[in-house]
């Protein structure tokens, strides 16, 4: 599949505030498309992030798990992956964006030597295009090597759900177009949970799920732990 060609546009004024705030927060401008999205609603999430922070900061080196809310409500993380030093960090409802917008502050601090990321799902839901959330992947990962050149980057895949199939061909696009860059790149793994969560009848196994058909339940984080696991152990 040939790459996605990337035209150089002016970047308009609104866009180059946005990439020197990126600037001062530590985050290099890489972005184009991340630039022009608002995570100004997650300031909250992020400062209690670091309040945590101020408690008890993670040491370097361990897993750093980033995203939406698959993250965010994965509250047996720790427990689901012993022996790992493990960092959760996910606000509900982000998209790709909004981790490359706040990594200066809940990614580079902690120096993780692997994230792996939950993300696109909202992106998808939002409205973007399976490229776009190709380019926000691109983004983030430039803007994590920028500092960490050695860190691992995991994606997991964007789930097939009950609430979001109707968009169950752009979340596989997309997901299509992330594995490409990622089988082309040593430092990163594309982790594929979509198939194990449908059933025979090629739709999304309710037992995974809440009621709301969107988010997981014990079942879908057991079967997601199965697959994430082996590759917590990968190294360089």
């Amino acid at each position: 599949t040939p790459k996605p060609s990337r035209r150089v546009q002016p970047m308009p004024l609104v866009q180059k505030m946005a990439a020197r705030m990126l600037l001062a927060a530590g985050v290099l401008p890489f972005v184009s498309a991340a630039a022009e999205h608002n995570s100004s609603r997650w300031e909250k999430s992020i400062a209690r992030f670091e309040a945590a922070d101020k408690k008890e900061m993670p040491k370097p080196g361990g897993v750093l798990f980033i995203g939406s809310s698959s993250i965010r409500l994965w509250k047996t993380l720790k427990d689901d992956i012993p022996g790992v030093a493990v960092v959760r960090r996910g606000f509900g409802g982000s998209q790709i964006a909004d981790s490359v917008h706040f990594a200066g502050r809940i990614v580079h601090p902690y120096q993780p030597r692997q994230i792996v990321m939950y993300a696109g799902d909202n992106d998808v839901a939002s409205g973007k295009s399976p490229e776009a959330v190709l380019a926000d992947f691109q983004t983030f990962v430039k803007v994590v090597h920028a500092k960490l050149p050695k860190t691992r980057i995991a994606f997991i895949a964007i789930k097939p759900s009950i609430a979001r199939w109707k968009l169950s061909g752009k979340m596989s696009e997309a997901n299509a177009l992330v594995h490409g860059v990622c089988a082309k790149d040593k430092r990163l793994d594309f982790i594929d949970i979509w198939q194990s969560m449908l059933g025979q009848d090629g739709k999304p196994k309710a037992n995974l799920f809440v009621k709301d058909g969107l988010h997981l339940n014990a079942n879908g984080y057991a079967l997601w732990t199965s697959i994430v696991k082996p590759y917590l152990a990968k190294r360089e």
